[in-house]
């Protein structure tokens, strides 16, 4: 199957900056589309709700002056996230928004649900919906999403246990529509290998927390680059779903990261997760591939160098 196009045009690699959540703004979701990327950002963090539609009428007037400035090279669209959980109590409103500025890609996260995916075909949207494992994979397909994204082993935040190629090749037995890769992918090399496993493109977002553009605490993006794989712990805790989360910043917390109890899934609730002893803003999310990251950057040098890793990579294999 053809890939949509607009998971083709415009892009400088097969890459979509995943959703950072608190840290993803309208400054990160721009630098990332004009350096020639998807961006992205979740819609919870436009706070309080009305400030969503100031960022989708910014974003979309912003991307559509610079590609009439810029013909040769437009800027790439973008995506928002929303988390399709019952905890999420601004999903509609937050949905009519996407709607209303005709969202290019809505990412679906924490549920499956075709009114959602109706919703974002009906102006012509496509939905990518994040999965862990080869059945939410099926399910989120038959209610109508247009694609995936394999999230394996590594990923920072929210993450499955799966190996990346387990899970891509099992998807691609009876799957052959858009798929994108997450895990631990912070070079250009790891760009190309997703693709080599069978996936269309490569969701990154580790990385893009140590950009100058990124709504992230300085200690937090020096953390991204002073890390390595060794300093990522893999608990349900703070939010009821396993996820991936820097150490440094659970013991900073008065936690023990090595003895953190089991949460119940039942409580999880993305409000109450941004506030509070266990707030996100405070336990710092990330994932395995840290150790690629050495210093703080613009957006623009972080996908440069995303793009000569990837062509050096290409040409170390005569591709």
């Amino acid at each position: 199957m053809a890939l949509p196009s607009i998971l083709t045009e415009h892009l400088r690699l097969p890459v979509v900056a995943s959703p950072l959540f608190i840290i993803s703004h309208p400054a990160l979701t721009l630098a990332q589309c004009k350096a020639g990327v998807v961006g992205s950002f979740p819609a919870l963090n436009a706070r309080p709700e009305s400030q969503l539609d100031e960022w989708l009428a910014m974003i979309t007037e912003d991307l559509a002056a610079h590609s009439a400035a810029n013909p040769e090279r437009p800027a790439a669209p973008f995506a928002v996230n929303q988390i399709v959980h019952t905890s999420n109590r601004r999903l509609e409103h937050d949905l009519m928004l996407c709607v209303k500025y005709k969202v290019p890609i809505v990412i679906s996260s924490l549920g499956a649900v075709p009114e959602v995916n109706a919703a974002v075909h009906s102006y012509g949207g496509i939905v990518l919906h994040d999965i862990i494992n080869n059945r939410h994979a099926n399910s989120a397909i038959r209610k109508g999403a247009d694609g995936l994204i394999a999230v394996a082993a590594g990923a920072g935040g929210h993450a499955g246990q799966l190996s990346p190629f387990a899970l891509v090749q099992e998807i691609r037995e009876w799957f052959d529509g858009p798929l994108l890769l997450a895990g631990a992918i912070a070079t250009g090399g790891g760009i190309l290998a997703a693709q080599a496993a069978g996936a269309d493109l490569a969701y990154i977002g580790s990385p893009f927390i140590a950009t100058e553009e990124a709504r992230a605490a300085e200690a937090y993006k020096q953390a991204i680059v002073e890390g390595t794989a060794a300093d990522i712990v893999y608990s349900n805790y703070f939010t009821g779903v396993h996820g991936n989360y820097l150490k440094p910043s659970i013991r900073a917390a008065g936690l023990d990261p090595d003895k953190l109890p089991e949460a119940d899934p039942s409580k999880m609730d993305f409000e109450a997760a941004t506030t509070g002893v266990k707030a996100w803003k405070d336990i710092w999310g990330s994932g395995q591939g840290i150790g690629a990251v050495k210093s703080i950057q613009p957006v623009s040098a972080l996908v440069d160098r995303l793009e000569a890793e990837y062509r050096q990579a290409r040409a170390r294999l005569a591709l």
